[in-house]
């Protein structure tokens, strides 16, 4: 109990941290907003494109917005650091001074130079260009993008999380080096650790290797399914929802099970036996490709696809209360809009513990096939 009454301390005092912040990007909005609804997401239009915004990274921590009596527009958060290699080297401020603004029409001059935010990237201005022109797809003409290494709202959920699973499983193994049977939160961490050491890498891996590979399986599954469950609450992180991220989890896997591949792995791949010699160099390059590229590609795009997908299904079954407001009515359309994102919130969750078991099962299988001992006839 004590170890769930501390994390709880903990969970609280970083809301009261993240609230206090709130000055920072609340007033932002008073002379940058320039639609005559205060910026109101009302038609399909507005809708569609609010929610493409939402499963991006951001710059800033917004936790919410509304407009004011005033017909302004409110942002609930806080700003984080922008980080930028520009052609006259680093440079660094805050993201406050975008003042939530993504269409490049918000200017920031920083050491000489001109800095835009469009569509969540960053781009410099050419010289001499005082204002960020478009061509007929809406892209700069007169600005490049820079490299930029921000402190991103994904990049906050990945430390948040894991500090937070590093305060758990610290914990946690104290516990196990003083007493046999963990108390409190470790309590609920054991079960799913014994689940994936039981049921994940020691069928898919061996008896003889699965201790090799068990601290990175259960770091992915905890990884992946806390991120998940984060997503779905009103933080609104889309961390497992990042190309970036999903494809670096992906990149960790192959590197472990092509460095870890041994020698009768890597024969079986490149010169398989018990096959016409003239199909072995077709084989080869099939099953190179497929341990390259095809299982960390099928890897990251699932993850990806799976979690954008439902971040955007509930995002839009809640748009119903806007969209449908004229047809079905305020209460009509609430009532519909609430039921059934309530229902789907809930196969979320399933699909959020269900994602983090397939990345790591499959993990454990590549894994497990190329450090498995292969006979050498067939």
């Amino acid at each position: 109990m004590k170890i769930a009454q501390k994390t709880i301390k903990f969970l609280l005092i970083a809301a009261i941290t993240l609230f206090t912040s709130v000055g920072f990007a609340s007033g932002s909005d008073k002379k940058h907003d320039n639609q005559n609804d205060g910026g109101r997401v009302n038609t399909k239009e507005e809708v569609e494109a609010y929610i493409l915004h939402h499963i991006k990274d951001s710059h800033d921590f917004s936790l919410f917005s509304y407009t004011n009596d005033a017909n302004e527009r409110k942002h609930i958060g806080f700003p984080l650091p922008v980080i930028l290699w520009s052609s006259e080297g680093l440079v660094t401020f805050m993201s406050s001074e975008f003042h939530h603004n993504d269409d490049g029409h918000v200017i920031v001059e920083k050491k000489g130079l001109k800095f835009a935010k469009i569509h969540s990237k960053i781009y410099e201005l050419d010289k001499g260009a005082s204002t960020v022109s478009f061509d007929d797809t809406h892209h700069a003409t007169n600005a490049h993008k820079v490299l930029d290494f921000s402190i991103t709202k994904s990049v906050v959920g990945i430390l948040l999380i894991g500090f937070l699973l590093l305060f758990w499983f610290s914990r946690l193994a104290k516990q196990y080096k003083t007493q046999k049977i963990p108390t409190g939160f470790a309590r609920v961490l054991e079960p799913l650790v014994l689940y994936v050491r039981d049921e994940i890498a020691r069928p898919n891996i061996g008896d003889k290797h699965y201790r090799r590979f068990t601290g990175y399986l259960l770091t992915v599954f905890f990884f992946i399914w806390v991120l998940n469950l984060a997503g779905l609450t009103p933080l609104g992180f889309n961390v497992t929802g990042q190309l970036a991220v999903t494809g670096c989890l992906a990149i960790f896997t192959l590197v472990i099970y092509t460095v870890s591949g041994n020698k009768g792995y890597w024969m079986h791949m490149i010169w398989m036996p018990g096959v016409p010699v003239l199909i072995r160099p077709v084989l080869a390059i099939i099953e190179l490709a497929g341990a390259l590229l095809i299982k960390p590609f099928s890897l990251l795009v699932r993850l990806f696809a799976n979690i954008s997908a439902g971040h955007i299904v509930v995002m839009s079954l809640i748009a119903i209360m806007f969209t449908l407001k004229e047809s079905l009515g305020v209460v009509g359309a609430t009532g519909l809009s609430l039921v059934l994102s309530f229902f789907i919130t809930l196969i979320e969750v399933l699909v959020a513990f269900l994602q983090a078991y397939i990345f790591t099962m499959l993990s454990a299988l590549f894994i497990g096939m190329a450090v498995a001992d292969h006979d050498e006839h067939h």
